[in-house]
């Protein structure tokens, strides 16, 4: 969509070029949209074309926006996925920690059947 918006000449000097001023308006009222709970992080990440969650966390933090990730209720999708492979890694490194380790000769998955017994 695009929007023409009418500014006085002398006025829009002030403002840099016609590039800038555009982005300018653009976050503005994604910001405004996102404090205002009408867009979800996703959609504002969208609307800013950032490619990463990190990104968008620095465009809220360097415009004063505290947030709560699952505020809205929809949490961001790539911040999930992000949490599952961390979750993924952890699993796996415990899985290939449990493998190597044993105590006075059982392994883990030994100790465990002993206990149950």
């Amino acid at each position: 969509m695009n929007v023409t918006l009418p500014i006085p000449d002398e006025l829009a000097a002030r403002f840099g070029s016609e590039a800038e001023l555009g982005r300018r308006v653009v976050e503005a009222l994604a910001l405004e949209e996102y404090r205002a709970a009408r867009l979800t992080r996703s959609e504002l990440r969208q609307v800013l074309g950032f490619a990463t969650s990190g990104e968008l966390d620095g465009f809220l933090r360097d415009h004063g926006v505290a947030e709560d990730i699952s505020a809205d209720g929809s949490g961001d999708l790539d911040q999930n996925a992000d949490r599952q492979a961390a979750a993924d890694d952890l699993v796996a490194r415990f899985r290939a920690f449990a493998a190597n380790h044993a105590l006075d000769g059982l392994a883990i998955k030994d100790l465990i059947s002993e206990g149950r017994r």
